[in-house]
């Protein structure tokens, strides 16, 4: 029996141990997918997971970045959630293929809505046109729950590749493919109409198809090593209680 206990203690080491590096990385706010084509147009969900037993998610804030100005914002509807989207009157305007951009989304809140213990929710967006001389866009994200406190997800990336403790929301830009730039140029044909008034007006966008994160793939392989340690155990139980010969 001091074996069998033994084999438990392991077995419930581990499996805190892989807990432990899958839950962290649920409960940051992410943006799904994320990455997307420099130059074009793309569209991403927030995903915002409520990380308290004891209360409610009930409001979400979600910062656009003012160094490298969108110039077409919209918002997709989410059930049972008030939006509100915020443009602010750029300190310099910026060039674009539409003309000057004078005023951009700096600012969209979702409240008015409830992400309860252990739901998540997705806020879709689509944007536009994604700037050609960076590699990433940062979305800082402050989270409110029902007991008045508030997480602000908006530390950058470490250095030294390590996770933050509150990591902002990234979305990466890769360089566009020849087909992507095909793509991003009938978008932007499409938007053309829309270049006499830069000045961006919440509408519905597209529905989404849902992506994977690698939250998930974290979670299957400690199972999976869960599973693989629960048979080392259970065959060692077995050899140590056949009869000898």
């Amino acid at each position: 029996m001091s074996f069998v206990r033994r084999a438990a203690t392991v077995l419930a080491a581990v499996t805190a141990i892989t807990a432990g590096l899958a839950l962290p990385a649920l409960a940051h706010v992410t943006i799904q997918p994320g990455t997307a084509e420099q130059g074009g147009f793309t569209k991403v969900a927030f995903r915002v997971p409520n990380e308290r037993d004891d209360a409610s998610t009930v409001k979400i804030e979600v910062a656009f970045p003012a160094d490298h100005p969108l110039a077409f914002v919209s918002v997709k509807p989410v059930p049972g959630w008030e939006v509100k989207v915020t443009e602010s009157k750029l300190p310099t305007p910026v060039k674009t293929e539409y003309g000057d951009l004078e005023e951009a989304v700096t600012k969209v809140v979702w409240s008015g809505g409830k992400i309860n213990p252990g739901e998540f929710q997705e806020f879709e967006v689509s944007m536009g046109q994604l700037p050609k001389d960076v590699d990433s866009l940062t979305f800082p994200t402050k989270q409110e729950y029902s007991g008045g406190e508030v997480v602000s997800w908006s530390d950058a990336p470490k250095t030294d590749g390590t996770e933050a403790e509150h990591p902002a929301p990234v979305l990466k830009l890769t360089p566009a493919s020849a087909e992507g730039a095909h793509g991003s140029a009938s978008a932007s044909a499409s938007a053309a109409p829309a270049a006499a008034a830069p000045s961006v007006s919440p509408v519905a966008a597209a529905a989404t198809s849902g992506s994977a994160s690698d939250s998930t793939a974290r979670l299957l392989g400690g199972a999976g090593l869960v599973v693989g340690i629960i048979g080392v155990v259970v065959g060692a139980i077995g050899l140590r209680r056949r009869p000898t010969a």
